[in-house]
């Protein structure tokens, strides 16, 4: 399993390589897509990490360990819960401003095509390593 999925790391990283070289270099003109309303990227979001398995097991696995001794359990696991929320909305929001402020620098094919090279080349790596690990 682990040399088929090295492959098809190297998959990805060939076709996006290959892709960098043939994609067209003049911009087109094209209609933006539909920005989504703030209450359904909401959803999404949440629905997202409700169904995670990651969020489970790093609630029941990793915080109950956080908790000091002699705290109550319960509200300290909320308090925690709490913090948890807020540092990834602190941190998704800042993320997101960032990338809407590099937006237009981000979308010139020059940089797209830096941003695509280096991508292949690190799924290239990446996928090399693990056939190599697997063998």
């Amino acid at each position: 399993m682990k040399i088929v999925g090295g492959m098809y790391l190297v998959y990805l990283g060939v076709s996006t390589l290959w892709q960098s070289r043939t994609r067209r270099r003049a911009v087109v003109d094209a209609e933006p897509a539909p920005v989504p309303s703030p209450g359904s990227s909401w959803r999404a979001g949440f629905l997202t990490n409700l169904l995670n398995p990651k969020i489970a097991v790093f609630y029941t696995g990793l915080l109950p360990q956080l908790v000091p001794p002699g705290w109550p359990t319960a509200p300290t696991l909320a308090l925690l819960v709490l913090v948890h929320g807020l540092l990834g909305i602190v941190w998704l929001g800042g993320y997101s401003i960032l990338l809407t402020r590099a937006r237009a620098t981000l979308e010139k094919p020059s940089v797209r095509r830096v941003l695509d090279r280096i991508t292949g080349t690190v799924l290239l790596g990446f996928g090399a390593a693990v056939v190599a690990e697997a063998r």
